[in-house]
């Protein structure tokens, strides 16, 4: 699962300690998921019941034999939540947010019958899991629209990239006082993948040029539309820009991508990697075959695009005021 460092301009926990969070990250979800396969392994067979638990507690009463299944995988034992976080954290507040976000609430509601299914469903919760982290802090909070918890493509490009892969999902940045809207970035330990997604109406065959406007094709009608490559080179230019400045060697890769359109470009165009339809499954495929691990290289590039995003966010307090004055 790639790693959401940010998305739009909300807060995220990476921006608090960039060293840190990364190997959390990947040794977290490592212990979840196996935890949650041991116990689906050794008893899963049962007919026990997934039910809502209530993750901040911190005691695990081992002695009750029908304990339920997902509270002994989620419950949170002290022991094991300090072997995670104390040599990380500097301030017991800290730590006591950790116990209560390292551990993400889980709410199925019945029993997986095949690993697949259950790594699926376990997926599914750290997406969730995940999104919590790039939109809330210790001591802040930013509002997440709805349709990000809805969107196939972000979903997918957590769900199946690897752990080292980090992802910058239309960020804001701040380039000389004013914020400018990027589209989607990949931070791989050898490479920045800049993604500009053109996905409109389905089955559009999108006929490129080199003219501001390119033709849409959908059925019988010719539309106009505004040509991807004006925000995918403008998207490369800044980042390239911010890497010299950060002394950061990594080269760039352009992609134009539809996972539900076609490209019809005549000729090619160095440097940019047309993925429609017809490409889309084998070159996610591509993208899942990593050997190399994290690199500091990679985190100083991710640093450097972090370091000028927009955030946008509210203190917890507030938070809970507002919430308050909305019910």
């Amino acid at each position: 699962m790639a790693q959401l460092v940010k998305i739009q301009d909300y807060i995220s926990r990476y921006e608090i300690d960039f060293t840190r969070y990364p190997t959390q990250f990947v040794r977290l979800k490592k212990v979840q998921w196996e935890r949650i396969k041991h116990q689906w392994e050794t008893g899963g067979e049962l007919n026990q019941q997934w039910e809502h638990v209530d993750t901040t507690d911190d005691i695990v009463e081992t002695e009750k034999p029908k304990f339920s299944f997902l509270k002994k995988l989620f419950s949170s034992k002290k022991q094991e939540t300090e072997e995670l976080v104390t040599d990380e954290l500097e301030t017991e507040e800290e730590i006591l947010d950790e116990e209560t976000t390292l551990f993400f609430e889980p709410n199925i509601v019945y029993n997986p019958q095949t690993l697949e299914e259950l790594k699926r469903m376990f997926m599914d919760q750290f997406f969730h899991f995940q999104m919590k982290w790039a939109s809330s802090t210790l001591r802040e909070k930013s509002y997440v629209d709805p349709k990000y918890m809805r969107d196939t493509l972000l979903r997918t490009l957590l769900q199946d990239l690897p752990d080292n892969y980090l992802l910058f999902y239309y960020p804001i940045l701040r380039v000389k006082k004013a914020p400018i809207e990027l589209d989607v970035l990949v931070v791989t330990p050898v490479e920045c993948i800049c993604i500009t997604v053109v996905e409109e109406e389905s089955q559009a065959v999108y006929v490129g040029s080199s003219e501001r406007f390119w033709i849409k094709k959908v059925g019988k009608q010719d539309k106009k539309t505004l040509n991807p490559f004006i925000r995918l080179n403008r998207m490369e230019t800044l980042v390239r820009q911010l890497f010299e400045q950060a002394e950061v060697e990594m080269p760039i890769r352009k992609v134009l991508l539809s996972r539900n359109g076609y490209f019809d470009y005549p000729g090619s165009v160095h440097g940019v990697q047309f993925i429609d339809k017809r490409k889309y499954a084998e070159w996610l495929q591509q993208m899942k075959r990593t050997v190399s691990p994290m690199k500091h290289m990679q985190i100083r590039a991710a640093q450097s695009i972090l370091a000028i995003s927009q955030t946008t966010s509210f203190h917890r307090d507030i938070w809970s005021e507002q919430k308050k004055d909305d019910e």
